[in-house]
């Protein structure tokens, strides 16, 4: 048996999102129907973590085990001409068998994009907005995530978890013309949590609410104190580490 490391672009606009649902399309049914029609066997393909409906990746990574011998070169070009326009195999990598695409993870890297521009081309990849943000008040709410921390209140209430503490090491807003991008790193991320934080610092940045509020929100541990989940078209799995 081969472990094969793949790093996945795709555009989630009309996903169901990463993992196998019975009410859509997903990218890892994808995958793993074009690793069965080249290699004529039935592969489970394991991917980093979960990107909801929407939600894109520049760097999701997954495994695979294979029996067959074959050139990853070639398997990656195979590959990349019968999945669907939207799915792309980036890179395809022999690694030690020990190698767990979910598992082995040192950590995980998010961006969300926002637009203060309305911009038809980029609607499937950013969040119009259409006021003026603060971007120093809500780079503030950022140093207060970094460290370790519970994130119950930013994470979806039906979270299938028991620890809500995640490690934060890095986090920062930057400003382009037109636009605020958040860049977020951390050990692990819960199910909904980077769009909630983003979120709930836009209505810090807007003015609704204070970076009090968003302290105050952190240590309630408890989702219903938190704001509104950004929508997903602006966030992007940039990078997996291991």
């Amino acid at each position: 048996m081969k472990t094969l490391k793949l790093t996945i672009e795709y555009d989630g606009t009309d996903f169901v999102g990463w993992q196998i649902q019975e009410n859509g399309r997903s990218v890892q049914a994808e995958i793993e129907h074009a690793l069965d029609q080249i290699l004529q066997e039935r592969h489970s393909v394991v991917g980093s973590g979960r990107t909801d409906a929407g939600v894109h990746a520049r760097g999701q990574v997954a495994h695979c085990r294979v029996t067959a011998s074959v050139d990853v070169d070639s398997l990656c070009h195979s590959l990349n001409s019968v999945l669907p326009d939207d799915v792309a195999i980036v890179t395809i990598e022999e690694v030690p068998e020990t190698f767990n695409a979910r598992y082995s993870v040192v950590d995980r890297r998010y961006k969300y994009f926002i637009s203060t521009q309305r911009s038809p081309l980029q609607r499937r990849y950013e969040w119009w907005i259409k006021y003026k943000l603060d971007i120093d008040r809500m780079n503030r709410c950022a140093e207060v995530i970094q460290g370790e921390h519970d994130f119950a209140s930013f994470c979806k209430t039906k979270s299938e978890v028991n620890n809500h503490t995640c490690t934060v090491y890095y986090a920062v807003w930057i400003a382009e013309e037109h636009r605020f991008i958040f860049d977020i790193t951390a050990d692990r991320f819960l199910h909904g949590m980077v769009r909630t934080l983003v979120g709930t610092m836009v209505d810090v940045g807007r003015g609704f609410i204070s970076v009090e509020d968003f302290l105050y929100i952190l240590d309630e541990h408890d989702r219903r104190a938190a704001r509104m989940a950004a929508p997903p078209e602006g966030l992007f799995l940039w990078e997996v580490r291991y």
